[in-house]
Parts: structure tokens; sequence; C-alpha cells
């Protein structure tokens, strides 16, 4: 994270990766730019419509001349305690509140979020008319990317590094296969589906996989 002095005419965008996986967490970031023409940001659009070398170009420059940012991440245990859309906004929240700065108000992806305690407002297509929400979607996506490929390492056999957690009908069939890992949300129907196929073939629960769901 980085972060300035507060100050009340700001406003904060805030954006997530990760809402539409079944494996992996939920990321979320918020993000402040100066107010003064950014060329070294030429090309910044919605994180969905830039390709993975892009993202990875703009992320660093991204962090280096925002006044402020902040990434968040929600476990898939907490979003099937919890449900995708508290998760969700929970993890905008925390995002709001990891940064010193202050703004005036902030600007969502197209989604109220209840209990923030500062003026807000959702923004339709938001992450490709704001520029800061755009670069809040950036620092989100390439934030999750990297802890999937992480997660890949540590529980080979799902190419989590490929589809990061997405339900892709190869996903789904190594669940099938494999059963499911600590990382997988349990509440999602196709994440059931397979894993019970692979119990009816005979499949048992390693001891991580019982602690993760219990």
């Amino acid at each position: 994270d980085r972060s300035s002095a507060a100050s009340d005419v700001y406003k904060r965008q805030v954006d997530e990766a990760g809402r539409g996986a079944c494996c992996g967490p939920l990321t979320a970031a918020a993000c402040i730019l100066p107010d003064r023409p950014l060329p070294e940001l030429d090309g910044l659009t919605d994180s969905k419509q830039l390709s993975p070398a892009a993202r990875e170009r703009l992320e660093p420059v991204i962090a280096e001349v925002a006044v402020a940012w902040a990434v968040v991440h929600v476990s898939a245990a907490e979003i099937d305690e919890r449900g995708i859309q508290p998760a969700n906004t929970s993890a905008m929240r925390r995002a709001v509140a990891a940064l010193d700065v202050r703004p005036g108000y902030v600007l969502t992806d197209a989604l109220r979020v209840p209990g923030l305690t500062l003026p807000h407002l959702p923004v339709l297509k938001g992450d490709r008319v704001s520029r800061s929400i755009s670069a809040a979607s950036v620092l989100a996506k390439v934030a999750r990317d990297r802890v999937m490929v992480e997660l890949d390492a540590r529980y080979p056999g799902y190419g989590l590094a490929g589809h990061k957690g997405y339900g892709t009908k190869a996903h789904m069939a190594s669940v099938s296969l494999h059963g499911g890992c600590p990382e997988h949300r349990y509440t999602y129907a196709n994440v059931a589906a397979a894993r019970a196929q692979w119990a009816a073939a005979g499949g048992r629960e390693t001891e991580e996989e019982v602690t993760t769901q219990s």
C-alpha cells in the first residue's frame, strides 16, 4: 500500500476481481490518482480489456503515481460463510478503510456498498469510463492473478495458474478427478457437483479439506 496526507477533496475509486471465480480469494482494490494528466497511464482501461502483459506493465506505474492505493483479499472460506455479495461489499469497505487518505467521496463499478461511511456513487461500466476505477481494477486483477499462481504451486493438478480459479470445463473436470482443495468455494453449485462426482467415484477427504469445510 502507498498513501499520503489526508484530504477531503480526493475521489477514491474501488473495484474487485474474482467475484465470478469458484476457487481462490475475492480481491478488492482502491485507488486515488492525482487530478492531472498522466501520460504514463495511456492505454489504461478495464483490466478485463487488457492483456496480461499490459496489466503487468501498468500495475507498478499505477502504484508509483497514485496518491494512495490499497489491495485486500477475502478468502474462499469467508465467501462460503458469508455469501459472495456480503463478501464483495465487505472487501470494498476494507479497501476504503485501508487508506490513510480520506476521500471526499467514492466511486464504485456499478455496485452500491452498504455500510460505507463515505458518500459514494455506483458508476455503470465504471472500469471503462473512470480512470481511477480502471486503475483499481488493474491493481486487483494483477494482485489476485499472482495469488492464483502461488496457489497453483501449492495445489497442483487444478490448473489454477491458467484459468485463475474460474469455472472452466477443464477446472471442473479436475475437481471431479481430485476433489476440491482448501481454496475452492464449496457452496458454489459447480464445485459441489464436481466434488460429488469425485466422492461418488470413491474419493476421500483429506484432513485439511474437512477442517476447511467445518
